[in-house]
């Protein structure tokens, strides 16, 4: 089981806005389409923070394998 920093990282002024309106889209979105919608917020993360993709889509409780492409 992933453990995901998601609802932390709402609160967070040094996560873009953008991811943190996403995140919270998320919460309340159907459990079939938040792995797409965490995904999308893990590729926010990785392209306007100096986090990389492997560690954007940990912190959203994502594998690995996912990528940020």
């Amino acid at each position: 089981m992933a453990f995901s920093l998601a609802p932390l990282l709402i609160h967070s002024d040094s996560v873009p806005a953008e991811a943190r309106e996403a995140l919270r889209a998320i919460s309340a979105a159907p459990v079939e389409e938040r792995k797409s919608a965490l995904r999308s917020v893990a590729r926010l993360l990785y392209a306007e923070t100096a986090i990389d993709c492997s560690d954007a889509l940990e912190l959203v409780g994502l594998q690995n394998n996912c990528g940020c492409g």
